[in-house]
């Protein structure tokens, strides 16, 4: 009993330490003024309708473009085998470690007025101007980048659940006199339901919290108004509010998600048998090659190659000493948030194995929320904290104005509460390989829960540690709207600088960081890559 209390109070302080920034924001919301609610009216006739329009609008078109090219990738790829199968069952999640504003610039020089499809097409239809062809800066555009950036999240869940499906099934739909198609969309596909619902929600949420992109675009959502409410405009209370409504978005998704995998329960027969892939060969094979090429092409491939080229074209103009500098605080900001995450939800975890009290597992949802909330709520919600906390002490008569405002210590914090969530699952995951025979077995022996800790679980867990602190360490590279806000004065991270330049065309400058964190990214997708094929060949085996 004095083990589960001494490990579930420090949990239930970093619960509390993650949710501080959120329920900070809820609190000056609720407790707001006349004045505040007049505000609200004021946005609720004027910007807040086209907020929700394009956000609406948005998600759906995202959604559904996700769901159509994830769903026909993982099942092209779980499902038949066909030349280049290997190397499209990891290559088709390499847009993961693309940003989408960095996807957004390479689009822009592609489909623009000036770029190579529209010269081409005018040049193959004999008209000075193409009145038909989409303006790339639009939402349409921003929704193009959103679907073969986040696709991948899709593709990974549903193929999973493409090759966990029972073959039975199937040959039971083919007795009725289904064709492949109708047995597909009748039996596979309904099956694959909740995989797919998961996919679809993170792919969503992702389109919620973007900034870079959108910005860029001059596409007007909830993260843009939020940044021009409170940068521009100077207006606390109308960025509070509009965060306030799409933090109402996230969670509606979120309670929507885990509805839909409580009604939505299919279960496979006790046998399982290996269902061979469909061979496929001539023109059938090379249409399998193009559902996957395309989405590798538009999503990894052709970003990739454009801002090579404008690396190269503008490569003596870099500035590598500021490049350095940019470098540098990257680095040291993504090192330090990666370590203390790390530690944070090894405690989380291992006192959730050693004590699981209901406080302990309540703990663990709330700091697992994080990654749900964007980074523009989480940006306005710490400088309110901030803000009422320094008006608080300065009422003591304590002056702390501008401690923890602009410095690294409120955006290392911002970081914890966003992405410790993907170091929980990580190391959870980890530990859950250990048996808890192995803890009988050492406490037989006389060790304590320290010791334990540090000579049997350590061990174990340093390559699911080693994940964690990768995965977080890109996140933050990577990472832009909470970076804006909340950074020092003259203090730029590698994603912030790549978006100021990218804002003022200075986009050869932009492509060497842009690369840079691109780069970065590759070697979580390295390692995710790595763990499907060791999986694939523990299922074959």
């Amino acid at each position: 009993m004095h083990r589960r209390t001494a490990l579930s109070w420090p949990a239930a302080a970093v619960a509390a330490f993650i949710a501080l920034p959120i329920v900070s924001l809820l609190w000056s919301v609720s407790n707001a003024d006349a004045g505040a609610r007049d505000i609200l009216a004021h946005l609720a006739g004027t910007v807040l309708p086209g907020y929700v329009a394009t956000s609406l609008l948005l998600m759906a078109a995202v959604g559904a473009g996700a769901a159509v090219v994830g769903v026909a990738t993982a099942w092209v790829v779980a499902a038949h085998d066909f030349p280049g199968r290997r190397v499209y069952e990891w290559a088709l999640i390499l847009p993961l470690a693309m940003p989408t504003y960095v996807m957004a610039y390479a689009f822009t020089d592609f489909f623009q007025f000036s770029g190579p499809v529209q010269t081409l097409l005018r040049d193959l239809t004999g008209q000075p101007r193409l009145p038909w062809f989409p303006a790339i800066r639009s939402w349409y555009g921003a929704a193009l980048v959103f679907i073969f950036a986040f696709y991948p999240y899709v593709y990974l869940l549903t193929r999973t659940a493409f090759l966990e499906r029972s073959p039975r099934l199937s040959e039971a739909a083919r007795t009725l006199g289904c064709g492949p198609a109708r047995a597909f969309f009748a039996v596979v596909l309904p099956l694959a339901r909740p995989a797919a619902v998961a996919g679809i929600t993170l792919v969503l949420m992702e389109t919620l919290a973007d900034y870079g992109a959108v910005s860029y675009f001059g596409v007007q959502t909830f993260t843009t108004g939020i940044y021009r409410a409170w940068l521009s405009m100077g207006d606390r209370i109308a960025a509070a509010q509009l965060a306030s409504a799409l933090l109402a978005f996230v969670f509606v998704l979120v309670w929507l998600e885990r509805r839909s995998r409580t009604r939505l329960r299919f279960h496979a027969g006790a046998q399982r048998h290996e269902q061979a892939p469909r061979r496929l060969s001539g023109r059938r094979a090379v249409w399998a090659n193009l559902v996957c090429l395309v989405p590798l092409t538009l999503g990894f491939l052709l970003p990739v190659a454009i801002m090579l080229r404008f690396a190269a074209q503008d490569f003596h103009v870099i500035d590598w000493n500021r490049y350095a500098m940019w470098l540098g605080n990257t680095l040291r900001l993504a090192a330090t948030t990666s370590v203390l995450a790390v530690a944070l939800a090894l405690g989380l975890a291992y006192a959730a194995r050693l004590a699981p009290g209901r406080l302990v597992r309540a703990a663990n949802s709330v700091a697992g929320m994080g990654y749900a909330v964007p980074g523009a709520v989480l940006a306005v919600g710490l400088l309110i904290l901030v803000g009422a906390l320094d008006g608080r002490l300065e009422a003591w008569g304590w002056s702390f104005q501008g401690t923890l405002t602009g410095t690294l210590t409120l955006l290392v914090y911002a970081y914890l509460v966003r992405f410790l969530a993907v170091a929980l699952q990580t190391t959870e995951a980890g530990l859950a390989k250990i048996t808890p025979s192995l803890d009988a077995s050492a406490r037989s022996l006389g060790a304590g829960t320290w010791e334990l800790l540090a000579r049997v679980h350590q061990p174990l867990l340093r390559r699911s540690l080693l994940t964690a602190a990768l995965l977080v360490f890109v996140d933050v590279m990577k990472e832009l709207p909470a970076t804006l806000v909340l950074r020092p004065f003259n203090f730029d991270t590698l994603a912030v600088i790549t978006d100021h330049l990218a804002a003022d065309e200075r986009l050869g400058e932009a492509a060497v960081p842009a690369l840079t964190i691109v780069l970065a990214g590759l070697l979580p997708v390295i390692v995710l890559a790595r763990a499907i094929s060791r999986r694939d060949k523990l299922t074959k085996s």
